[in-house]
């Protein structure tokens, strides 16, 4: 079993922590005699502004479509919570943690930086959205096709623009195996403020304010959800009191 963080948070008591990017670490969960391991770097964040807890319907669906499936492996794209990690670790699941919105947020920053500097002709072409967003996942989510059977996705679609958001789910489902399972969340209007999600139990979501990395772009509408996802089929929708909906998505 192992584990593979990219954009890095401390492994700790279960506090949320939220701030520049640390170097990876990686952990085995599973090192022959039952006993995990971490090597890590970087610094640790500073803590969360609240948490609560919400019930979801949604994971409980993900994790039953899951069971029996034995020793798979499940990509998170958000931040690398200790509690997320061992629920799915001690489900036989081998867990890699990329947070997808802090890596499009320093590319973003990045590409701005460049785009004060003086344009050749050519260059005009490389700064379009699709060039960018290409651009970015080729230096982000590399990862083999069919190469995982579960991907939490969690709201990261509501702060990617539209373009972007439909190449990156393109790339995603690219990576997910035949029968493989889709769990994310739509809010069904703008956010007031910026949240991050982390497994509780099997029926409960811990929702945490953390301080903005991306603004909100769009409020999907259910067919321009279903357009996203144009190669999965849509399994089940659920619709939470705090504007949030749930919906799986198989492959």
């Amino acid at each position: 079993m192992g584990f593979l963080n990219k954009l890095g948070i401390a492994i700790g008591t279960g506090t949320g922590l939220a701030g520049t990017r640390p170097l990876p670490y990686s952990r085995d969960a599973n090192n022959g005699n039952g006993n995990g391991s971490l090597r890590a770097a970087g610094a640790n964040r500073a803590p969360e502004l609240q948490e609560t807890t919400r019930i979801s319907n949604g994971l409980k669906e993900f994790l039953w479509n899951l069971e029996g499936l034995g020793r798979g492996t499940l990509l998170d794209l958000g931040p690398a919570w200790q509690t997320t990690i061992s629920f799915f670790i001690e489900r036989g699941f081998r867990v890699t943690s990329d947070d997808i919105l802090r890596g499009w947020s320093e590319f973003v920053k990045e590409q701005e930086s460049l785009s004060r500097l003086p344009l050749k002709e050519e260059d005009y072409l490389e700064r379009t959205p699709e060039a960018r967003t290409k651009k970015f996942l080729a230096e982000n989510l590399q990862y083999a096709e069919a190469s995982f059977d579960a991907l939490l996705l969690w709201d990261v679609l509501d702060y990617l623009e539209p373009a972007v958001a439909k190449q990156t789910v393109t790339h995603l489902t690219e990576m997910l195996r035949p029968g493989g399972v889709v769990f994310a969340m739509f809010h069904s209007k703008k956010p007031e403020g910026f949240q991050r999600y982390r497994v509780a139990d099997t029926s409960r979501l811990q929702v945490l304010a953390a301080k903005p990395i991306c603004a909100a772009q769009k409020v999907y509408q259910n067919r321009e959800i279903q357009g996203l996802f144009g190669n999965c089929r849509t399994i089940k929708t659920f619709i939470g009191r705090d504007q949030l909906r749930e919906t799986l998505f198989l492959k």
